[in-house]
């Protein structure tokens, strides 16, 4: 995702404020889903939010781990 990448290659930006862009990209593609959105864009959003979820472990290992673990259950 061309975002991610964007905001992993901030150079002003510390880790804890990429961290925060990041999630805030993921609370955006989850509230745009809606009770109207088909089992295709909410596959979609999931897989997207798991890439968000692998950037901020390259930034935080154990946040990110504990994203990625608890996003299986």
């Amino acid at each position: 995702m061309l975002k991610i990448d964007k905001i992993l290659n901030y150079s002003t930006v510390s880790d804890r404020g990429k961290i925060d862009r990041l999630l805030e990209l993921d609370a955006t593609l989850y509230c745009n889903l809606g009770s109207d959105s088909t089992k295709t864009e909410r596959i979609q959003t999931k897989k997207q939010s798991k890439e968000i979820y692998r950037a901020i472990k390259t930034l935080d290992k154990r946040l990110g781990d504990d994203l990625l673990q608890h996003m299986d259950k």
